[in-house]
């Protein structure tokens, strides 16, 4: 199939960027949206042109790191998957393609589609560990846990960082991506030391990041590529109003 893609170029951090158009030539419907990306950078490059940078690792939807926003919608419009796991299938011969990166103030671009998102990694940072003494690891069958906190725990333990919430906001907020972190260590028993503490230090790391307010709207589930429910950022802020009402005492 041929494709018109627009893609937004940016020197660096402190660029002024733009949309420039390029012919994505004889290309397989079989090939991933990165490949196909991979494709178009050969030609450039034997063209003696800069290649279109974009960031990527495992491509196999585990690791996040190849987040775009696809015709205005972050990892493109189909339902619960990564950039590297669209594939070209997904479109129409002649179609035109917009792809541009994660807008966020917290998430600066370095360049063309790359952003840095390490303001997630001290959100994560602020969470600490659990630094009371606890004695010996015990086996793990002995600690008896519910399910339903045990798949609660893991539902919110498979967010992979992306970003795509934050993209997907209108506001630019966080708060889908440090409920899910915050929730996945409070649900279990191995997460209630500090538990408190923690939930005050990652919120209050993710306001100083400079991200935006929550108020609801529901996007950032939807763009998830991992499905993560909104009920997530509920009980988050239910343990934020108890950290408050204990002043910071963990029970």
């Amino acid at each position: 199939m041929n494709l018109t893609l627009h893609v937004w170029r940016q020197a660096g951090p402190n660029d002024k960027g733009r949309f420039e158009k390029y012919e994505a030539r004889d290309i397989s419907e079989h090939a991933s949206f990165l490949e196909m990306l991979d494709i178009l950078n050969e030609e450039l490059v034997e063209k003696g042109q800069e290649p279109i940078a974009f960031e990527h690792d495992c491509r196999e939807g585990i690791c996040g790191s190849c987040g775009m926003v696809i015709n205005g919608v972050p990892h493109s419009k189909q339902k619960a998957i990564t950039s590297c796991q669209l594939h070209m299938r997904s479109f129409k011969d002649g179609d035109e393609i917009w792809i541009e990166p994660f807008r966020a103030t917290a998430f600066p671009v370095l360049k063309d589609l790359v952003v840095d998102r390490s303001a997630f990694d001290r959100i994560i940072q602020k969470g600490g560990y659990v630094s009371v003494r606890t004695g010996n690891a015990v086996d793990a069958n002995a600690t008896p846990i519910p399910k339903t906190d045990a798949d609660a725990a893991f539902d919110a333990a498979t967010c992979i960082g992306c970003g795509a919430c934050v993209a997907a906001c209108p506001n630019a907020s966080a708060m889908l991506f440090t409920s899910a972190k915050v929730s996945h260590l409070g649900l279990l028993p191995q997460g209630q030391p500090e538990r408190y503490k923690r939930v005050e230090a990652m919120v209050a790391q993710m306001d100083q990041e400079g991200f935006g307010s929550c108020t609801n709207h529901g996007a950032c589930q939807n763009a998830c590529p991992k499905s993560i429910s909104i009920e997530y950022i509920a009980r988050m802020n239910r343990d934020l109003m108890k950290a408050k009402l204990l002043g910071s005492k963990d029970d």
